[in-house]
């Protein structure tokens, strides 16, 4: 495990050592334009492990993607190395069909202490809800990006982190009224406190995600990876390319069918992803949207 190799897997070429917030945006953005939030292993009959050399050889020798635990946990371990304050913390993911977050943590983010002011990171959450940079750890403030404006709110220890966003145009009439693109302006992503969390937190939730019939995660194979100007995702066959703000307050939303022969390819082409073993697609009814 080195920094070097990781640096080249996002494709950061002019890599600062400075454990500052201006080199912490650049990884952030490298990385989440560079290695997917996908959970194509349950879907192809691999166990998804916590050990950090296993995800190491995973998502930068291998060029795989992973979700939360893998990502954000690589991602702790480059600013550890590079000399930042960090903490792990857990997040409970908002569930928009209960209207209400998740009752376990299930979700790991970073808070990152620079020059005594903290900053959240986060590079896995994936598809509308990915953030793009750090955010600033202050409640109430609008931090605008391109995928809209983010915002933390807290109350009473809690944190919660929302988006507005613009009203999205889906060209493909068949997809206009799918679950999968949620037409609201506003959107509770998750919500978490400052208590430090190991990463053997979230063991037991990591095995759930994985292996429960009810689990999203079971439910619905998904890859997503984020561009300069939007998103792309494949959920089962289901193919999402978004672009933010391609007129004014208004997000494009392409969306297609995938023939199942065409799948790996796509998958390869767009996101850069090359299995070892044969992917079975899955896209059960479920409560996701993009």
């Amino acid at each position: 495990m080195n920094l070097t190799e990781y640096f080249a897997r996002i494709g950061y070429k002019e890599p600062s050592h400075k454990a500052d917030l201006k080199t912490l945006t650049e990884l952030h953005e490298h990385h989440i334009r560079s290695i997917p939030f996908e959970n194509l292993s349950i879907h192809c009959g691999e166990k998804i492990t916590l050990d950090l050399e296993t995800i190491y050889n995973k998502i930068v020798r291998n060029k795989r993607g992973g979700w939360c635990c893998e990502n954000n946990q690589l991602f702790s371990w480059v600013l550890k190395e590079m000399g930042y304050d960090i903490t792990r913390l857990g997040s409970r993911v908002y569930d928009n069909l209960k209207d209400d977050y998740n009752p376990e943590e299930s979700h790991l983010i970073s808070k990152v202490i620079i020059d005594g002011k903290p900053y959240i990171a986060d590079v896995s959450f994936g598809v509308s809800g990915q953030i793009w940079q750090p955010l600033e750890l202050i409640s109430g403030k609008d931090q605008p990006q391109l995928p809209g404006v983010f915002c933390l709110v807290e109350d009473k220890g809690v944190w919660v982190l929302q988006k507005t966003r613009r009203k999205p145009h889906v060209p493909n009439k068949s997809f206009a009224c799918s679950s999968l693109v949620n037409k609201s302006l506003s959107k509770k992503i998750y919500c978490f406190t400052m208590a430090p969390r190991n990463i053997d937190h979230f063991e037991q939730k990591c095995t759930f995600l994985q292996t429960s019939p009810e689990s999203l995660f079971t439910n619905k194979s998904i890859c997503s990876l984020q561009t300069t100007t939007g998103f792309r995702a494949l959920i089962g066959w289901t193919y999402c390319e978004v672009t933010y703000n391609y007129r004014e307050d208004i997000d494009l939303v392409d969306v297609s069918t995938v023939p199942d022969e065409e799948v790996e390819k796509v998958l390869e082409e767009k996101f850069g992803v090359v299995l070892e073993n044969k992917l079975i697609p899955v896209n059960n009814k479920a409560c996701y949207n993009i």
